[in-house]
């Protein structure tokens, strides 16, 4: 049995925005010390990153915001005051998310056939992202 706990998938959403979720759930299970190795390098980078800039807050805001949280409702609450975006810039920020790899970028092209490959779906051809090789590693599709 594996002894990682998945945070939400990136396509889970909190005030109308994708990803916020499922950073929240790495925050938390970073602070408790369970945040599997394979998280913890890009923690505040990669899509966390990209929900940071998009959000006009930063990683440490968030971290601190967490810690002195119990539950989501008091984030949520948070994030309706501090990262004030219309549900036009929340919808842009998640299909931005959902096109990732943008077509063009071949580095980034091979990084998901390797994701693919590494998570045992180099047969799927219904995963085309790294929101869907995500869900695929995490075992939700």
């Amino acid at each position: 049995m594996s002894d990682i706990i998945y945070p939400r998938s990136p396509r889970e959403t909190m005030d109308g925005w994708m990803y916020l979720p499922r950073y929240i759930d790495k925050i938390r299970l970073h602070l408790a010390g369970k945040l599997h190795a394979d998280y913890q390098e890009n923690l505040g980078k990669g899509f966390d990153a990209m929900w940071l800039k998009n959000a006009g807050v930063t990683h440490e805001q968030m971290l601190d915001l967490v810690k002195k949280s119990i539950t989501d409702g008091e984030v949520y609450d948070w994030v309706r005051q501090h990262a004030k975006k219309t549900p036009a810039d929340k919808a842009a920020h998640a299909r931005d998310m959902l096109s990732r790899p943008l077509p063009g970028d071949e580095a980034a092209h091979a990084r998901l056939k390797m994701r693919k490959e590494q998570c045992g779906g180099l047969h799927r051809d219904d995963v085309k992202t790294f929101v869907d090789v995500i869900d695929l590693d995490e075992k939700r599709i």
